[in-house]
């Protein structure tokens, strides 16, 4: 499964220490170069080495249609115009996107997304890790995601937690 990533996903996990959770669920993970120079930025800031934090199994691709990301860069911020506009390039199966407003764009551009919530009810189902809740838990601690009290309740009744 080809998945383009904007920087919420990977910088997330990255700070929880559960980055491999994409890898053990996804064949190809490819981020557009805006999210990988906004994710070694905001990786630095955390006082996390980019070069460990970002593996070498996360591809990062220019996005060759610019005036897409133009046109999308009216709406969105850079990361996710690039991350939007490469998804379609690339015909990817899914692109990792958090933020509402993005997830509209996606949409009205056919494309399946999910977020880092997403993620973790996916790695539950397959196996790949036993609960979300502490994974959950340390993304709202850790991490300083933020996640409403009904979205949380209803993402741990979803997996029977």
């Amino acid at each position: 499964m080809k998945v383009v990533s904007n920087t919420s996903a990977v910088l997330n996990l990255a700070l929880i220490g559960e980055l491999s959770l994409l890898r053990r669920l996804f064949d190809e993970i490819v981020v557009p170069d805006a999210v990988q120079s906004e994710l070694e930025v905001r990786l630095l800031k955390a006082g996390t080495t980019a070069a460990l934090a970002i593996p070498s199994w996360i591809q990062s691709r220019p996005v060759a249609n610019r005036p897409v990301v133009d046109s999308l860069s009216l709406e969105l911020d850079a990361g996710e115009a690039e991350a939007i506009a490469l998804a379609v390039e690339m015909q990817a199966d899914l692109v990792l996107l958090d933020e509402r407003l993005a997830r509209r764009v996606a949409g009205r551009l056919g494309l399946r997304f999910i977020g880092v919530l997403g993620v973790l009810v996916e790695a539950k189902r397959r196996g790949v890790i036993p609960l979300v809740k502490p994974v959950l838990d340390a993304l709202l601690a850790k991490a300083g995601f933020w996640v409403g009290k009904p979205l949380y309740t209803r993402v741990l009744s979803e997996v029977d937690e």
